[in-house]
């Protein structure tokens, strides 16, 4: 299956949905190439972006996993080709 490159931008809401949201990055290491995070303490949210190289299905999986955690959105943005 053809891969893609893309980003994912996560915002954490709720903090005790944080373990789960790291749980399942771990599960999808082999596609994450890179990782960004900032706590933003005054807003009381996390700001996680991924840079992500696999296929569509493999990106769709960790992006719905993801979009499931209570207090967690989730964007994705991805090459054409």
């Amino acid at each position: 299956m053809e891969k893609r490159i893309g980003v994912v931008g996560i915002v954490v809401e709720e903090f005790e949905s944080a373990g789960r949201v790291n749980e399942i990055l771990h599960e999808h290491a082999e596609i994450i190439i890179g990782r960004m995070g900032i706590p933003y303490r005054e807003r009381g949210v996390s700001v996680i972006s991924l840079i992500v190289d696999g296929s569509t299905d493999d990106i769709s999986a960790l992006t719905g996993k993801l979009g499931k955690v209570k207090g967690v959105n989730v964007k994705s943005a991805l090459t054409k080709k």
